[in-house]
């Protein structure tokens, strides 16, 4: 039987995650739900992270974990692709949000993002803590982690935290990490064109993408606040993918996602280069081959395989040869 990629591409290690292009936040009941029926129709091109740190009222905290809970467990919740943000931890309920909602969703809650840490200590104090949940309910296959990089204390350590097992995403916290410099950075640079050229911010931007690339996680870019022209939204996701290399981005409004999800794509005439490259590796049992002049080995290999499972995660076609060999599933929309 031919080998997949993913057997012969990574000697000796693990294959880069490949997550949606989109992480949806929904901090109440009924933006929940509708984001789960959205992603019902739409696939998994992108995720949705019920919030506890922002939705929760205020000594409503167990009745809105409890919430989480329901919805992971919904019906609609097809893919499995529902996360969490709990309480940072200085909250006094960030870790009854795990109790509640590893207890109550575990074996299908598909990671927790950790809010405003100060460092690797309150990373590592953090995973401790979820890993000692999951194992007293019998989860045992590791809950992954999303850490939001949301101060200069944080971002100084984001190479260490990054490098921690569990660790999948980390994420840029803008608006914190702009309030977190005491006025010292203009709220310009919350919003375009500033946070693409602040020296702080694109600074920050660049460290946290070096840093979860290196360690072989997905970086994963801010929110964009402008909710009414789109145009804005799809153009910050695409500086954000190819000026700075996040491959990840999150949206706070479903008409969001869409463009997020476009920009986040890879080119469709490359979709068809990685196709036809790998295909012929394959059938030459991942030896070097020649494609239109040029040699390719397992380093471009891997390049070509990573930028065809990013089409594929972002809803793209791929060319039918790919597809029927690499991927459980037809692509068709």
């Amino acid at each position: 039987m031919p080998l997949h990629p993913n057997d012969v591409l990574y000697p000796g290690g693990s294959p880069f995650p490949m997550l949606a292009a989109c992480e949806h936040y929904a901090g109440n009941e009924k933006l929940m739900r509708k984001s789960l029926r959205l992603q019902r129709e739409r696939g998994p091109v992108f995720d949705l992270t019920c919030d506890c740190e922002d939705g929760a009222p205020a000594g409503r905290e167990s009745e809105h974990a409890e919430l989480v809970v329901s919805v992971i467990n919904s019906a609609d919740n097809l893919h499995n692709r529902v996360g969490v943000r709990i309480h940072d931890i200085t909250h006094p309920h960030w870790r009854r949000d795990l109790e509640i909602i590893v207890g109550g969703a575990g074996r299908r809650l598909a990671y927790v993002t950790f809010p405003k840490v100060s460092g690797l200590a309150d990373v590592i104090a953090m995973i401790g803590a979820l890993d000692e949940l999951a194992s007293r309910h019998g989860i045992h296959h590791g809950i992954p982690v999303h850490v939001l990089i949301e101060s200069p204390s944080a971002l100084r350590e984001a190479y260490q935290i990054a490098s921690l097992r569990e660790v999948e995403t980390l994420d840029f916290g803008l608006m914190d990490y702009v309030s977190s410099h005491h006025g010292a950075i203009p709220a310009t640079a919350m919003r375009s064109p500033g946070q693409f050229e602040h020296p702080l911010i694109v600074r920050a931007k660049c460290e946290i993408a070096s840093a979860a690339l290196g360690a072989g996680v997905v970086p994963s870019h801010n929110v964009t606040t402008e909710l009414k022209d789109k145009s804005v939204v799809f153009a910050d996701a695409k500086r954000a993918t190819e000026e700075f290399g996040f491959l990840r981005m999150w949206s706070i409004h479903p008409d969001q996602i869409e463009h997020i999800v476009a920009a986040m794509r890879p080119p469709a005439p490359q979709v068809e280069i990685a196709a036809a490259i790998l295909v012929a590796a394959q059938d030459a049992e991942w030896g070097p081959i020649q494609h239109e002049g040029q040699l390719h080995d397992r380093a471009s290999y891997r390049y070509y395989w990573e930028l065809l499972e990013r089409a594929c995660a972002t809803g793209m076609t791929v060319p039918t040869p790919a597809a029927q060999r690499f991927f459980s599933r037809f692509q068709s929309d």
